[in-house]
């Protein structure tokens, strides 16, 4: 058993697909499923079921996967510290976060406060995130909603009032506030499942025994305010979208939702025994020393009769 094979596959169990995990490390199939073959017989025991064309993970490669994981990621770090140990910059800090949009101002401050550091950024939602941070791939991920997993620690940003915004001329332009049931019917504008927009959404609808009908579902939350101004449909957008005067470029009307906990919570995850850089570590002071947006949430509305 060798490094190469350990690679090899925990590429394939992330991918559950041998063509694209081939794809992925640039290797010709065949050999693929070879290295795959012979770590099998090795450890005595398959790794993966075969169903037709697809493979995936039972539950002896899934325990191993915990341990391989573990293993290369500490390696990785090893092999880290010493590259930058012997660099005249501060090292490498990578971040995921859901949308880029929430940590481009951060980034841009901190890049000019500490022009030496390499600063690389991932968009992904919260599944990948806790991926990332389990296998090394990030050292911290800016989540909307929380991360699970062992080791991992984090700490709050800001939470900041989550707002509807509707198209111009939307028989809600003009309203101040407006609540679940009045809107049931709408078609919504949101993003697909482990993104927060979509798990917010979800749960508002819920609470009143509701469903949301969608017009729309995406993997860049970005751009709903977007496909709102265009007509096509409503959505859930954070305030800070308004307080940047996102608006002036692309013109919604905003309106408050009267519905419990319809707030965003931004929290800074990171795994407590990885390595981190003095880049990584000079992030982590930057960003939980600065005010990240405004913290302040709205009074409580009460219910429209």
């Amino acid at each position: 058993m060798d490094l190469l094979q350990l690679r090899y596959f925990q590429a394939v169990a992330r991918f559950e697909h041998i063509s694209r995990a081939a794809e992925e490390l640039g290797i010709a199939q065949p050999s693929l499923s070879r290295t795959i073959a012979r770590l099998e017989a090795e450890l005595g025991s398959p790794l993966f079921e075969r169903q037709g064309r697809g493979i995936r993970l039972n539950e002896y490669g899934a325990m191993f996967l915990r341990h391989v994981d573990g293993a290369l990621s500490e390696l990785d770090d090893g092999i880290r510290a010493v590259r930058e140990a012997g660099d005249l910059g501060l090292g490498r800090v990578s971040i995921a976060c859901e949308t880029l949009l929430t940590i481009t101002t951060v980034l841009g401050s901190f890049r000019a406060t500490q022009p030496r550091a390499d600063v690389r950024l991932f968009q992904s939602n919260a599944e990948e995130m806790e991926r990332q941070l389990r296998v090394g791939e990030v050292d911290f991920c800016v989540a909307s909603q929380s991360l699970t997993g062992p080791h991992l620690e984090s700490i709050e940003l800001t939470r900041e009032e989550v707002l509807l915004a509707v198209p111009r001329g939307h028989w809600l332009d003009g309203r101040e506030s407006v609540t679940i049931p009045e809107i049931a019917g709408e078609p919504f504008v949101t993003t697909r499942k482990n993104h927060w927009q979509r798990t917010l959404l979800d749960r508002l609808f819920a609470s009143e025994g509701l469903t949301p009908v969608l017009s729309c579902e995406g993997d860049e939350p970005g751009a709903s305010q977007v496909l709102i101004s265009a007509g096509l449909g409503i959505g859930l957008i954070p305030a800070m979208s308004r307080q940047a005067g996102t608006e002036t470029r692309v013109p919604v009307a905003w309106v408050h939702l009267d519905a419990p906990a319809c707030y965003r919570l931004l929290s800074l995850v990171w795994r407590r025994d990885a390595y981190l850089s003095e880049a990584a570590l000079k992030f982590r002071e930057f960003i939980t020393s600065r005010p990240f947006m405004t913290h302040h949430l709205p009074e409580p509305r009460r219910r429209t009769p």
